[in-house]
């Protein structure tokens, strides 16, 4: 070999080496970007909330009269007893006189990047524009008292960094990432001129702006989960049936086979989390719990049988109480009609609930309106329904947080959440009023929300001085 071949060789290797380094680089930075950035630390200073009676977030009472003492991001102390201000080092004192102290609430089926935009918007605007637009949403969220939510869908990992690393007000985001779809199922966008699909080619603009993925098999099931948990998900959302927004899904089709939907559990299982179907009907539920699914998404149009099966299995419902036509309402004819097959299962999903005693989650699933986010608390206000006041209060709260554990190492945000108690962390909302006599409260937080903390600190104070 001459020695300008060796040359050559040796050249070659080395420019191998080093864009081998950069990629493993970059790969080692994208994943401690994605799932490694703690959140802004909270203040130094102790905030004490003197005198409130304190809904823990599963009692069903108030406590006696109470302060709360907060220190960094965690309920220190909680006690009937005076706790001395001058011992705690120029605590910042937050009078209750006799108000209501509960946990931030919680949304488990939330959509941050698709609550503002119309889907022409969302389909047409770059995702610089999208996650702006989503930022000043998610302000808005925390501001009406949810301090966590639980992301069912789209392109969340940008907007749950700069929330975590103080950028911006905003909740807790537990993100799912991409939907995982089928051809032809919820959440598959593209228009019959977009067919044939061509594997291997190029991705539709859904799947470009990581709002949803297609995936028709095993194979395809398993490498979209596996690219959602690189990125930071802490759990995997599949659409196991059909939907009210797609234009080209009818609600009673089942969509992905057992077999692809196990892929999708084992790969999540593989990393310590679990997966949760999009689901109406009896048949994408029966098929979901069969291939390892641990959470139901909605659920609305299940039968008895259905649902004496989840009890008996302990699979999660995280239902919605669509109880009108309002998350509709952007939507055509089409997806209006199939929206007032679910409203009238609303009633049947929750009577369903009760009588297995099924684990139930609350949560609101808004789309594309900002009109019907406004609503959040409103919709939370609507299960006294079904519930009393406490009940509802605490599947917002405790329950909801019962659910995201699920996540296990995935959890973005170890702790505990959703409740009142010492060692908690310390997302609090200072009510003027009784929720738990008067759960419309929860529906107004602009005027019943006096203080507003999440992770120790407080992003609204209006208590009068």
């Amino acid at each position: 070999m001459s020695h300008a071949e060796t040359f050559g060789n040796l050249k070659h290797g080395l420019s191998r080496l080093l864009i081998a380094m950069g990629a493993l680089s970059i790969g080692f930075s994208s994943a401690s970007l994605a799932q490694q950035q703690p959140p802004a630390p909270a203040g130094d200073t102790p905030i004490l909330f003197q005198n409130v009676r304190i809904f823990d977030g599963k009692s069903p009472t108030l406590s006696a009269p109470s302060n709360v003492l907060v220190r960094g991001n965690v309920i220190e102390r909680v006690s009937a007893d005076p706790i001395d201000v001058a011992a705690q080092a120029g605590a910042r004192v937050l009078p209750g006189n006799g108000r209501v102290l509960m946990p931030g609430l919680i949304d488990m089926h939330w959509h941050a990047m698709l609550v503002r935009p119309t889907p022409a918007i969302l389909l047409t605007s770059d995702i610089g524009y999208s996650t702006l637009l989503a930022g000043v949403e998610a302000t808005a969220t925390l501001m009406r008292g949810f301090t966590t939510i639980r992301d069912m869908g789209g392109p969340a990992f940008s907007l749950k960094r700069a929330i975590d690393q103080g950028l911006l007000p905003g909740p807790r985001i537990y993100p799912s990432g991409a939907m995982i779809t089928v051809t032809g199922g919820h959440g598959d966008f593209r228009q019959l001129s977009d067919l044939p699909r061509t594997i291997g080619g190029m991705l539709a603009r859904v799947e470009q702006l990581g709002g949803s993925m297609i995936a028709d098999s095993p194979d395809e099931v398993r490498l979209r989960t596996r690219e959602q948990l690189m990125q930071g998900a802490s759990q995997i959302k599949l659409m196991a049936g059909g939907g009210v927004a797609s234009p080209f899904s009818p609600l009673d089709v089942a969509t992905f086979t057992e077999p692809e939907l196990r892929a999708a559990v084992e790969a999540a299982e593989n990393w310590g989390t679990y997966v949760c179907t999009h689901a109406y009907t009896s048949v994408s539920i029966q098929r979901s719990i069969a291939a390892g699914v641990k959470c139901i998404e909605h659920g609305h149009l299940m039968d008895d049988s259905t649902a004496r099966l989840m009890a008996d299995k302990g699979i999660w419902l995280s239902t919605q109480p669509f109880l009108d036509m309002s998350a509709a309402s952007a939507l055509g004819p089409a997806e209006q009609a199939k929206m007032a097959k679910v409203v009238t299962g609303t009633d049947n999903v929750y009577a369903l609930a009760k009588k297995y005693g099924i684990k139930t989650a609350f949560g609101t699933d808004v789309l594309f309106s900002e009109a019907l986010a406004k609503r959040q608390g409103a919709m939370l206000a609507t299960l006294a329904r079904w519930y009393t006041p406490a009940e509802a209060l605490a599947m917002a709260t405790s329950t909801n947080a019962e659910l995201l554990k699920l996540s296990g190492l995935r959890n973005p945000y170890p702790g505990r959440l959703g409740l009142v108690e010492e060692g908690a962390l310390a997302d609090l909302l200072l009510v003027d009023g009784n929720p738990l006599e008067n759960l419309d409260l929860v529906a107004d937080p602009e005027r019943n929300f006096l203080v507003i903390m999440k992770d120790g600190r407080i992003y609204k104070d209006t208590v009068p001085k």
